[in-house]
């Protein structure tokens, strides 16, 4: 069974930055779509990157480019969300999310990831 624990959420200034980790565990195959997600208070729940562990092929979505960037680190079974320049936008619960199955696409849809983490909190005041 995947297990998934997120850290490193906390509360910043606008412009700041945080760095994300997603500990897992538990994954059958070598290669997996894995996936952080975000949901602000009254909103959907959106994606946000996506990675394949296998290669390490990723994608942010549109209104996060050049400021986040998605990473792991297969020896320590860690997936990261750098984020940087934050905005108030930002705010929200951050979910690392994984899909077990081998052989999907990657994508941001919430509908193809099975195993969720716990979440952390980022905050970013003006």
């Amino acid at each position: 069974q995947v297990q998934l624990v997120e850290s490193g959420g906390g509360s910043v200034q606008a412009g700041g930055s945080l760095r994300l980790s997603c500990s897992y565990s538990g994954f059958t195959y070598s290669g997996n779509c894995m996936a952080w997600f975000r949901q602000a208070p009254g909103k959907e729940r959106e994606g946000v990157a996506i990675l394949y562990t296998g290669d390490g092929n990723s994608a942010v979505r549109n209104s996060v480019k050049g400021r986040f960037s998605i990473s792991r680190d297969n020896a320590k079974n860690t997936l990261y969300l750098q984020m940087n320049n934050l905005t108030v936008d930002d705010t929200a619960m951050y979910y690392c999310a994984a899909d077990a199955n081998p052989g999907n696409a990657c994508k941001l849809s919430a509908v193809q990831y099975h195993s969720w983490g716990q979440g952390t909190q980022v905050t970013v005041s003006s």
